[in-house]
This record gives C-alpha cells, structure tokens and sequence, in this order.
C-alpha cells in the first residue's frame, strides 16, 4: 500500500511538473481559448435570455466552440 502511495505521488508530481512547463507562447494560447470559450458562453447565456428554445442555444454553443473544448459543451457541463 505505501509503495502504492508514493507511485501516486510521483505520478501527480510528473503531472504538475509537465503543466507547469508550458512556455510563454503556449500560455497565451490557453488565455486565448479561455476567453474564446468565455465569449461562446455568454453568447449562450444571451440566447437563452432572449428566449430561443435551449436546443437552438446548444447548437450555436456547439457551434461556437468547434476546436476549442473537449466535448459538447464547451468545456463545461452543469446539472438540469
């Protein structure tokens, strides 16, 4: 069990170490993303406020985020 642990540890430090080491370039990529990601969601938010059935809002969310996120919603998932 313990050896267990420390793999894990190990594990989890490799990881941190490898995100950490993203390099300037890359780094303005991810805010770059962010901000599109942020933008597609808001967009979304405004759809639904302005009354369009949440199945046409998804779509133009979906839409908006094309190679941006992982998955079909944008990178973010809430309950309903």
């Amino acid at each position: 069990m313990k050896k267990l642990c420390i793999a894990a540890a190990l594990a989890l430090a490799a990881g941190l170490a490898q995100a950490q080491a993203h390099s300037d370039k890359e780094a303005k990529q991810d805010i770059q993303r962010h901000r599109a990601m942020a933008a597609a969601h808001e967009a979304a938010a405004k759809c639904l406020e302005s009354g369009k059935k949440p199945d046409a809002c998804q779509k133009e969310l979906q839409a908006a985020c094309k190679g941006l996120a992982i998955g079909k919603y944008c990178g973010m998932k809430h309950e309903h």
